[in-house]
């Protein structure tokens, strides 16, 4: 589940930078009020650390899929 949620967020991160780097349109600073308000900061902040938790799935076995 945590796998999950942690990829879902470098999503997000990734689709805002796609716009960042295509439109120079921060999505997650017009939602939540500038890059630098304290909401903005705390997605920038979990996009980071999901990136982080997910640099450790390249280095684990591949886990059996229950049915």
């Amino acid at each position: 589940m945590w796998n999950k949620i942690f990829l879902t967020l470098l999503i997000i991160g990734g689709i805002n930078w796609g716009l960042i780097g295509i439109f120079q349109f921060d999505l997650v600073a017009f939602l939540f009020g500038g890059m630098g308000s304290v909401l903005s900061r705390i997605v920038y902040t979990l996009v980071a650390a999901s990136a982080i938790w997910c640099i450790s799935l390249l280095f684990r076995e591949n886990e059996l899929v229950r049915e």
